[in-house]
């Protein structure tokens, strides 16, 4: 067995290399995300195993008994000068190495240089390439912890009893995102939020929020968070200030205690407001019925004589233990929906992103939406290894810096567009529009789609003239009156042309136009 002194000697080394590899993995530039969250999982894995040495490190110190038994034993009490038993443990050291010389005392040094990256350049030989460990954690809608998948909750959101309006996926992120100002699913009726399916909802959201903060934060203490969060949630709960269930909460404990707000009848598993109708009900044919039953089960059933008999054992039994388990099963879901609020706060910047995602996504097509796939699918080319640190920093900007000297529009892949396509399309060209407030479009493709656009039709609703085909390619306020004017002119023309071109033929068989022939008629001559 080695020396305890030995062993606390030991410890202490490694700690001090821990806390060296830890300022070596933390001071590395990350310029991406991925790298970045690879880091700070090393950086976690190397806190954890730190804080198990320093708890073994402290236990110890704790054991004062092993240490002086060790210091007697090492030094004799009798005769200080007596190193007999250092030079026999020297001894076995010695022999040991010499029997084992390229050992490594309990594998710490291979266990360190997986952190520094010693044991990857080892392995650089390799012909395949290992997959990425924390890249399996997260799934393709989360993209490597940028954003959350939140559609099997929606799901279960939608399918709530008692829920009202369903929404879009969009619009349940709206909802959550402000969980920020008002407690989360505030908005849904009481009726949702006693129901047994309300607190499976909350307890998968809450599950999968604490699930996907340890993985994209590594370095947040998720569970210290939510042990603070549950106390001050206890704090509140007992003095009823937790927002939406004040009334559910005082409802449960005037109940529990029976300070005479209602009588509860055990046998018919109800609560009465007031002593005349729980007289009133004792003599019903349900309660009869009721009560016999619990005579065959074995229960004493409420006396109908002695209400007040009666009122005290039920209020001493049953409307406790109801109210109770009431409470309890009500401050579960509470309790859930207080915590998912604390996560979602600490992820308002994800749930951010995660909504310009999924509106960046709706708007693409089918084909981009699949290309998209497979480039992210692509393994990422290695860097070229350089000699210099700021040289391999130069190529990287390079390659992010996009050359684009003519200014070209980006594609779909964020690239520039080829010249011959700019110039295929027009884009060089532009088209000012007065009626959109000079807002100008660039190439003939887009200055023709613009007129059934909104802004176009918000400037034509702000003139009073309908966006009809009539006032197409018009881009001045002052045509598009003009036109508006002389529309209105042609409409009086037709009208009266309609009127003096029409024949009417009356009895006698002669013809007039109509405004002749209802003139005639009018003065009796035909």
């Amino acid at each position: 067995m080695d020396s305890i002194i030995e062993l606390q000697r030991q410890t202490h080394e490694e700690i001090e290399h821990y806390e060296r590899a830890l300022y070596t993995i933390l001071s590395k530039s990350q310029t991406t995300h991925e790298t970045r969250l690879q880091t700070e999982h090393k950086a976690s894995q190397i806190l954890d195993r730190i804080s198990s040495r320093v708890v073994t490190l402290n236990n110890f110190y704790q054991d004062q008994e092993s240490r002086k038994a060790e210091m007697d034993l090492l030094s004799s009490a009798t005769n200080p000068n007596d190193l007999s038993e250092f030079y026999t443990r020297f001894g076995k050291i010695q022999e040991h190495h010499a029997k084992y010389p390229e050992s490594a005392a309990n594998g710490f040094e291979l266990e360190l240089a997986v952190f520094l990256d010693d044991a990857e350049e080892e392995a650089g030989d390799e012909e395949y390439e290992e997959d990425d460990p924390i890249a399996l954690l997260f799934s393709g809608e989360e993209q490597y912890g940028k954003y959350l998948d939140l559609y099997a909750n929606h799901t279960t959101y939608s399918n709530l009893k008692n829920l009202g309006k369903r929404l879009g996926y969009l619009q349940y992120l709206d909802v959550l995102l402000a969980s920020q100002s008002v407690t989360v699913h505030s908005e849904l009726p009481k009726e949702c939020r006693l129901s047994r399916d309300y607190e499976l909802y909350i307890k998968a959201l809450h599950t999968y929020l604490v699930s996907f903060s340890k993985r994209a934060q590594p370095l947040v203490d998720v569970t210290s968070q939510q042990r603070e969060a549950e106390t001050m949630f206890n704090k509140k709960w007992e003095a009823g200030e937790i927002e939406g269930w004040e009334e559910i909460r005082q409802k449960a404990v005037a109940q529990a205690e029976g300070n005479g707000e209602g009588i509860w009848c055990s046998a018919c598993q109800k609560l009465y407001s007031k002593q005349t109708v729980y007289d009133a009900h004792l003599t019903s044919k349900k309660h009869v019925k009721a009560a016999a039953k619990q005579v065959e089960s074995g229960q004493v059933p409420p006396n109908p004589n002695g209400p007040s008999a009666s009122h005290s054992a039920t209020n001493g039994s049953g409307n406790g233990q109801d109210a109770s388990s009431k409470q309890s099963k009500h401050r579960t879901a509470a309790l859930l929906t207080h915590l998912s609020t604390k996560l979602l706060a600490s992820l308002a910047t994800v749930l951010t992103d995660t909504k310009s995602n999924v509106e960046r996504r709706f708007s693409l097509t089918a084909r981009e939406r699949e290309q998209e796939l497979i480039e992210q699918s692509k393994p990422k080319p290695a860097a070229a290894p350089t000699t210099a640190s700021g040289e391999a920093a130069e190529e990287e900007e390079e390659e992010e810096r996009i050359y684009n000297p003519l200014k070209l529009p980006l594609g779909w892949d964020g690239k520039p567009i080829p010249y011959w396509l700019y110039k295929l399309h027009g884009l060089g060209v532009e088209y000012r529009c007065e009626i959109c407030s000079d807002h100008v479009y660039m190439g003939r493709k887009n200055f023709d789609r613009h007129f059934q656009e909104s802004r176009h039709a918000f400037g034509m609703r702000a003139l009073g003239l309908p966006n009809t085909k009539h006032f197409h390619e018009i881009t001045r306020i002052e045509d598009a009156l003009a036109l508006a004017e002389k529309l209105k002119r042609e409409g009086r023309n037709e009208i009266f042309e309609q009127e003096t071109m029409e024949e009417l033929e009356d009895e006698e068989g002669n013809v007039y136009n109509r405004k002749t022939y209802e003139d005639l008629k009018k003065q009796g001559l035909i």
